[in-house]
């Protein structure tokens, strides 16, 4: 295999989903100017965001399906064109149906970067890598959050609306052609694959369903990732800012945490799957823990919460990231390469379905209380209450992941490999590292030939 070749194809492919993120995240940025430009209130421009993820999430399946069929290099290209020009819609409406128009073929581009981009991962790189180049890939692609905070929103203010949107137009295209001219779905040595008819397709995802591993990696992904999307996308400032009295400043620093938090977590958290594949889901039930017991210390907590305990509150939330990646590697492993995309796509739709739940049912809850009380509506009581849903979810998720993990483990013993209890495993491995401490002092003292 080419390795140049290889890092070029992966490189290109990271640059398409870095775009792609800076798409999803541009009209947050622009949150005041659209009030503007469509005349609109808040809740109508609340559609935009909930109606992009919706098309995001209910599009992971049939992309994943057709990933499987067309190949990586078709669909990266044709979503990174349909960004564009859902951007030089958006660049051209003056209205909020003509901006929706716009944010829906951003959606759509989008939900078919990511699923592509993974899919090229296990066929230039030999397995070992596999984990952490797929938390690379996603930490990585966040790096286009900062294109729209930064210069997006330079542009936005100094050059306006359209110059700033046709600007991320340009961008799409200059990712839909660097990925047609240099991505490939196999290396040249490797045989093609051949392409799946429909009733082939159907019956790739429904066997990807019924592989209790894929829906281990969906539930993993739904458990560990919508908290730190709800806070990132919608409700995170208000909360910070509204409900706990944190200076604006501060806030928007926290909120940074995200991206450095993934930046340093994400390979170490693919390296540490990668020498204990038989562990990934604990490590998922792990992060889960820590992301419960910091939501409920901060909602328990009397009164506003210190500065110390909402870091912590973030830094949990921000390794929910990398984390939720291993569902992605769990359905690699459990599926085979012809229908990984498939798999890839239902795990993906877990974080979002969880994510757009949590979102709809916070806001419902503030009106709530908001209309029954007359009180403020976002106020540190309200949010304690609405924001405890997640909880609710949390708890739901990780009883799917123990159900899942079980049913896997079951059919690991059934065939000759299973999976020894993780305090039987921690002996081993203490008793491992005692034998090579034990015969490196050996080698050192001249007991042994080195």
């Amino acid at each position: 295999m080419d390795s140049r070749k290889a890092w070029i194809v992966w490189g290109v492919g990271v640059f398409a989903y870095l775009i792609a993120i800076t798409q999803r995240t541009s009209f947050g940025v622009a949150g005041l100017a659209a009030t503007d430009r469509f005349n609109a209130t808040a809740s109508a421009l609340s559609a935009f965001t909930v109606l992009q993820l919706l098309v995001y999430a209910g599009l992971q399946i049939p992309v994943g399906v057709l990933v499987d069929r067309f190949g990586p290099r078709v669909m990266i290209a044709t979503g990174a064109g349909l960004m564009a020009i859902g951007q030089i819609q958006l660049a051209a409406a003056t209205s909020v149906p003509g901006g929706v128009v716009g944010r829906v073929l951003v959606g759509a581009g989008d939900a078919m970067t990511f699923i592509a981009v993974i899919r090229l991962i296990p066929a230039w790189f030999p397995t070992a890598r596999v984990p952490v180049l797929t938390q690379l890939t996603g930490q990585f692609g966040q790096f286009g959050q900062l294109i729209s905070v930064i210069p997006f929103a330079f542009v936005l203010h100094q050059a306006g609306w359209s110059q700033a949107f046709l600007g991320c137009a340009a961008l799409g295209l200059l990712a839909c052609v660097a990925s047609a001219a240099a991505i490939r779905n196999w290396p040249d040595a490797a045989p093609a694959a051949p392409q799946p008819g429909l009733r082939e397709s159907a019956g790739d995802l429904a066997r990807a369903w019924q592989q209790p591993g894929t829906r281990l990696g969906m539930w993993s992904h739904f458990t560990v990732q919508f908290t730190g999307t709800v806070f990132m996308l919608t409700w995170g400032y208000p909360f910070l800012v509204s409900g706990q009295g944190v200076a604006p400043a501060v806030a928007t620093v926290l909120l940074s945490l995200f991206v450095v938090v993934g930046i340093i977590c994400g390979p170490l958290l693919g390296g540490w799957v990668g020498r204990h594949p038989l562990r990934r889901s604990t490590m998922v039930l792990a992060v889960t823990a820590l992301i419960a017991v910091s939501w409920a210390a901060v909602l328990l907590y009397p009164g506003p919460a210190p500065l110390w305990l909402l870091v912590v509150l973030v830094l949990a939330q921000a390794l929910g990231g990398p984390a939720s990646m291993i569902g992605f590697d769990l359905a690699r492993t459990y599926n085979p390469s012809h229908r990984i995309g498939t798999a890839t796509g239902i795990v993906n739709v877990g974080g979002f379905v969880a994510a757009l739940i949590a979102m709809y049912v916070i806001g419902l809850v503030l009106d709530l209380l908001h209309n029954s009380a007359g009180g403020e509506l976002y106020s540190l009581d309200s949010f304690r209450i609405a924001m405890s849903v997640q909880l609710v979810l949390i708890a739901f998720g990780t009883v799917c992941i123990i159900a899942c993990r079980r049913e896997v483990r079951r059919r690991m013993a059934e065939a000759g490999s299973a999976v020894p209890p993780l305090r039987v495993a921690l002996a081993d491995n203490r008793r491992r590292r005692a034998q090579f401490r034990r015969e490196r002092q050996e080698v050192r003292g001249g007991r042994r030939e080195p």
